[in-house]
């Protein structure tokens, strides 16, 4: 199983920013998705953030953090970067970085989507409020 150490989140005042960070290890299939999804207070399922390819450093986004949220990934490091600005407080939240890992590479977006993540973080809190 992958591991996923996070780093990052806070408390931020509505239109700030915040970076959260992600190393993994312990990859085995050649094709993954690293990034993130959260947990809002009160909300019983989860709802996936972002992420970014190892093979091509692809993105997809959720529609509610497009043009707001960055993803990036230095493959190096197998470390992923999540650059929150604009901040809402709709965006208070618990986020986990995850990854899935898979033998053909088109599936993963699709995965990601239906939130089958083969591996997950702890989690950081992210609160925006002022």
């Amino acid at each position: 199983q992958v591991q996923l150490v996070e780093s990052g989140g806070g408390l931020a005042q509505p239109g700030g920013s915040l970076r959260l960070s992600c190393s993994a290890s312990g990859f085995t299939f050649p094709y993954n998705c690293l990034g993130w999804f959260r947990q809002a207070p009160g909300k019983e399922s989860g709802e996936a953030v972002s992420c970014i390819r190892n093979s091509d450093s692809g993105t997809w986004y959720a529609e509610s953090v497009k043009g707001r949220f960055i993803i990036s990934r230095d493959s190096a490091k197998n470390t992923v970067y999540l650059q929150m600005n604009s901040l809402k407080p709709e965006d208070t939240a618990v986020y986990y970085c995850a990854t899935i890992e898979t033998p053909v590479e088109n599936t993963l977006f699709r995965l990601w989507q239906l939130a089958r993540y083969d591996s997950r973080g702890q989690g950081t809190q992210v609160t925006v409020s002022s």
